[in-house]
């Protein structure tokens, strides 16, 4: 089940009646009731009243609902970090792994950085899991801190598609990629318990790609970083299996600073440990707000790209001025030198 998509109406927003829910006996609510709610609806059930929050807080109750979210995060190794979570374990898996990340990041962190970080990852074509799979990455090695970070999950070598031939057919795929498409990828450092979802949810654009007759969606998290905001795009090439439904063939995730260069391990560390240690936001209207922090995001970095190029061609013409005032100055010497020359001889 796709954790990001609404919940059922209500039977007051259907315009219908019902028992107060305190006169049912607390074993049906938890075993009829809760369990067939999204993880989204369970933790807002759980602010209405003191019983409801008890009943929602079942440690087994929230862990069934991490994996119906994620189902990468049924794996025994995963199940395990989540069951360890501070402050209610599989609870507060979720509220740190469904909303987005905040744009604020916090103070120093007095904390080691991590050793470890594993990713989760799943994707969904039409609420229709498609891919889901975990990376395990250690951090603490040279050959990870002076390398361009990059985690890749599916290698493009070990899937049998079949083309998208036709023009048509891969602009049509493009749009419908950008709203049936959705990932969820889930950073989680096992040694401090924290997580956080480093994906958009939707695409933030879909390009195809040629010669390959494919299309590649790019999720993307705008992250806090010490010389401004830093991008986290995830990029996901989507191709047809012989029965014509999508198939994933990549996904990847990388880090890049304001001015568009790939960060190395090193400094692409300090970055997702400011997600991990940082606040979330609400949770609300991810895809909205995923994509217009995205839009402003190439907005402030056309605006500063504009502003080195002013500042540069400034310098070029300061410069020429200096140059052409300078060489005035000279020739202004050489021509006054000549003529008291002259008028000496006469």
């Amino acid at each position: 089940m796709n954790p990001f998509q609404p919940p059922p109406p209500t039977a007051a927003e259907q315009g219908g009646g019902g028992t107060d829910i305190s006169a049912l006996h607390p074993d049906i609510i938890a075993t009829h009731i809760l369990t067939r709610l999204d993880g989204p609806t369970l933790a807002s059930t759980a602010s209405a009243s003191f019983a409801l929050r008890r009943l929602s807080s079942q440690a087994e109750l929230c862990l069934n609902k991490c994996h119906s979210a994620w189902p990468s995060t049924a794996a025994p190794s995963i199940t395990n970090v989540i069951s360890a979570f501070p402050n209610g374990g599989p609870r507060a898996f979720f509220a740190n792994s469904f909303p987005l990340p905040g744009l604020v990041g916090p103070p120093a962190s007095s904390l080691p950085q991590p050793v470890e970080l594993i990713s989760a990852v799943d994707i969904w074509y039409k609420d229709v899991l498609i891919f889901s799979g975990i990376d395990v990455m250690e951090t603490w090695s040279a050959w990870f801190r002076h390398s361009l970070f990059r985690v890749d999950l599916v290698d493009p070598w070990d899937a049998d598609l079949v083309p998208i031939r036709c023009l048509d057919e891969v602009d049509t795929w493009s749009v419908r990629l950008m709203e049936d498409l959705s990932l969820s990828w889930i950073l989680i450092d096992p040694a401090s318990m924290r997580a956080v979802n480093l994906s958009s949810q939707k695409p933030v654009f879909v390009q195809p790609r040629w010669p390959a007759d494919e299309v590649r969606a790019m999720f993307a998290s705008i992250l806090p970083a010490a010389m401004g905001p830093a991008l986290c795009p995830i990029m996901v090439t989507v191709g047809t299996d012989h029965g014509g439904e999508p198939h994933v063939r990549e996904v990847s995730m990388q880090m890049e600073d304001f001015d568009g260069n790939v960060l190395d391990g090193e400094d692409s560390l300090v970055i997702l440990q400011m997600a991990l240690e940082g606040k979330r936001g609400k949770g609300v209207r991810r895809v909205e707000e995923s994509r217009r922090r995205f839009k402003e995001f190439l907005d402030l970095k056309k605006q500063r790209e504009w502003r080195k190029l002013r500042a540069k061609w400034a310098f070029k013409a300061s410069a020429f001025v200096a140059f052409s005032f300078s060489l005035l100055c000279i020739v202004r010497l050489l021509v006054r030198n000549g003529w008291t020359k002259n008028k000496v001889q006469t």
